[in-house]
C-alpha cells in the first residue's frame, strides 16, 4: 500500500522549520504608522555598528500594531526599545490624569521594567483636519466649532477612537455630539480630500497636512497635552549593549518638527524607502540619487529573499503542527458520530474568530510577539480542513474492505493503518492543500505582530496608502500559493497513477 512512503514524505513535507537563536539580538519595534517606521530605522542604523561589538547584530521590526501591542512586546522582552511621545507613555500606559515629567514618568516605569530617555527634540501631537475651503464655508476654525456643526462625517484611527487622550476625552472636553467612523491613518488624507470624510485625525508632523492644503482646527482649550517623541526600553539595555546605547544617546534633541516632517514627506510624498530616509538624516553629507521607487524596483527589493522565506517558514510550520495534531485526532473521532461533529464543531468555530482577534488573544497567552503567537494562530486555522476531510475520507472507504480486514483477523487499528487510511490518503492531500492555500493567504497578518513575512509589505503599503508596495506584497504571496498548488497537483497526479499501475 506504500502507506508509510505516503506519510514519510508528508510529515518531511510539513515539518516545523522554527529555528532559535542564541545571539544577543537587539530588536528596535515600531508602531505602524510612517513616523514610526522612520525613526525605528534611525534607532537601528544608529546602533548597528556598535549593537554587542558586532555589525547586523541589530532587528528592526516595524509595523507591530498600536500602543497596547507594541508596549506589552516590549515587557515581554520580544523587542527591547522603540520611539514611543510622552503625551501616550502619560496617558495612555500610565494612566495619569494630569501631564507628568519625565522624571515622574521614569519612576512610574520603573516597576514594569521600563525606562524612558533620549528626548529627541521634536513635539507629535494629535489634531483634527479638515479641508480648507470646506473649513471656511463652515467657519470651523477650532475644535470648539466642531460643537454647532454635528452632522459632519467624523474618520477617525481606531487607535484615536480607543485611547484614553483620545476621542472619548476630546468629545467629552469639547462637547461634541458626531460619531465617528473607524478609518485608517494611512487611508485617511485621500479620503478627506476626496470628500469621503469631512473631520479626520492627524499628527502635527504629518507632511500631507501642507501637501493636500488642510487646516488644522486650533485645540483653543488646550485639550491635547505635549507628545514629545522619546524612547522607551527595557531596563536592562543599557547593561547588554553598552556600546549601543551610548550611540543611541547621541540622538538625544537630533531631530526637530521641520525636521520630521521634511523625513515623513520623502516617504509619503517622494516614495523614498524608510532606509534611505534615516541614512540622509544621519549622514547629512550623503547625497542619495535614489528617487521615488518604481513598481518593479520594490517587488524585487533585497528584502524579498528574508520575507519569502519567512512567509514560507510559517505556511509549512502551521500545516505541518496541525497536520500533526488534526490526522491523529480525525482517525481517532471519525467511527464516532458524536465525537466527530463535537470536535468539528469546534474547529468550524475557531474559523469564524477574526485573525487579528485571535492573535490578539495568543499574544496575551503566550507573553510575546513574533512567529510563535502567529503560527499559532494559523495552524488553528488550518485543524478544520484537515480534520474534515480526513473524517470524510475515512468515512468513503467502502464497507466490503472493512469487513474483509475483519475477517482477516485485523485489529481496528491494524485496519486503519493498513487499508482505511490508504485509501482515504487522496481525500486527506485534499484537506492539507486546503490548509495550505488558506495559511498562505492568512500569514500575511503576520507581519501585525513582528512575524515578518510577505505581509509586511503590505502593512507598509497601508502605512503610506502606497498601492504598488500592497502589490509587491501581494503577488508574491500569490505566486507561493500557485507553487504549492503545483506541487500537491504532482503528489495527487503520482498517487493517482500509482493507484492505476497497482490495478493493473
Amino acid at each position: 500500500m506504500h502507506f508509510n512512503k505516503y506519510l514519510l514524505a508528508i510529515g518531511i513535507f510539513l515539518i516545523s522549520t522554527i529555528s532559535w537563536s542564541a545571539d544577543q539580538v537587539l530588536r528596535i519595534g515600531s508602531k505602524r504608522f510612517t513616523e514610526s517606521y522612520i525613526l525605528a530605522h534611525v534607532l537601528g542604523q544608529t546602533a548597528r555598528s556598535s549593537a554587542n561589538g558586532q555589525s547586523g547584530k541589530v532587528e528592526i521590526m516595524t509595523g507591530l500594531g498600536n500602543t497596547a501591542i507594541v508596549f506589552s512586546a516590549l515587557q515581554a522582552g520580544s523587542i527591547d526599545l522603540y520611539p514611543e511621545y510622552a503625551g501616550t507613555i502619560n496617558q495612555e500606559i500610565l494612566k495619569n490624569k494630569t501631564p507628568s515629567s519625565l522624571a515622574v514618568m521614569r519612576e512610574q516605569l520603573k516597576p514594569l521594567g521600563v525606562g524612558i530617555d533620549i528626548p529627541l527634540g521634536f513635539n507629535n501631537s494629535y489634531a483634527l483636519a479638515m479641508r480648507a475651503d470646506h473649513s471656511q464655508a463652515l467657519g470651523v476654525r477650532t475644535l470648539s466649532d466642531l460643537a454647532a456643526h454635528p452632522t459632519l462625517r467624523l474618520g477617525l484611527s481606531s487607535e484615536f477612537i480607543g485611547r484614553a487622550d483620545g476621542w472619548q476625552g476630546l468629545a467629552k472636553h469639547y462637547g461634541l455630539s458626531q460619531q465617528p467612523s473607524s478609518l485608517d491613518h494611512g487611508l485617511a488624507y485621500e479620503a478627506l480630500n476626496s470628500g469621503q470624510t469631512d473631520v479626520i485625525d492627524i499628527y502635527t508632523t504629518d507632511a500631507k497636512i501642507e501637501h493636500f492644503g488642510l487646516n488644522v482646527l486650533k485645540d483653543d482649550r488646550e485639550y491635547f497635552p505635549r507628545y514629545d517623541a522619546v524612547v522607551l526600553y527595557r531596563l536592562d539595555l543599557p547593561e547588554r549593549f553598552p556600546d549601543a546605547w551610548q550611540d543611541l544617546k547621541s540622538l538625544t534633541g537630533s531631530i526637530n518638527e521641520k525636521a520630521m516632517i521634511s523625513m515623513n514627506a520623502k516617504a509619503e510624498l517622494q516614495g523614498k524607502s524608510f532606509e534611505v530616509i534615516a541614512n540622509e538624516h544621519l549622514l547629512p553629507s550623503l547625497k542619495t540619487v535614489t528617487g521615488k521607487q518604481g513598481f518593479w524596483e520594490k517587488l524585487w527589493a533585497p528584502d524579498l529573499p528574508r520575507i519569502f522565506l519567512q512567509h514560507l517558514n510559517l505556511v509549512l510550520s502551521s500545516v505541518g503542527l496541525a497536520s500533526l495534531i488534526g490526522l491523529p485526532l480525525a482517525m481517532f473521532v471519525a467511527p464516532h458520530a458524536r465525537m466527530r461533529g463535537l470536535l468539528l464543531g469546534i474547529c468550524g468555530l475557531l474559523q469564524t474568530v477574526p485573525s487579528l482577534a485571535l492573535l490578539a488573544a495568543l499574544i496575551s497567552w503566550v507573553e510575546r510577539i513574533g512567529s510563535l503567537p502567529a503560527m499559532l494562530a494559523l495552524t488553528l486555522y488550518s485543524l478544520l480542513p484537515i480534520m474534515r476531510n480526513t473524517c470524510t475520507g475515512l468515512a468513503e472507504v467502502p464497507t466490503g474492505l472493512k469487513m474483509a480486514g475483519k475477517a482477516l483477523g485485523l485489529t481496528p487499528w491494524q485496519s486503519l493503518y493498513l487499508i482505511e487510511f490508504p485509501l482515504a490518503l487522496p481525500m486527506v492531500l485534499a484537506g492539507i492543500r486546503t490548509a495550505t492555500s488558506i495559511s498562505v493567504g492568512t500569514a500575511t497578518i503576520a507581519a501585525f505582530i513582528g512575524a515578518g513575512g510577505l505581509g509586511e509589505r503590505i502593512v507598509t503599503g497601508l502605512a503610506l496608502n502606497d498601492n504598488e508596495m500592497l502589490l509587491a506584497g501581494a503577488l508574491p504571496a500569490a505566486a507561493l500559493a500557485l507553487l504549492f498548488e503545483a506541487a500537491f497537483e504532482v503528489v495527487a497526479r503520482g498517487m493517482k497513477a500509482r493507484r492505476s499501475t497497482v490495478k493493473d
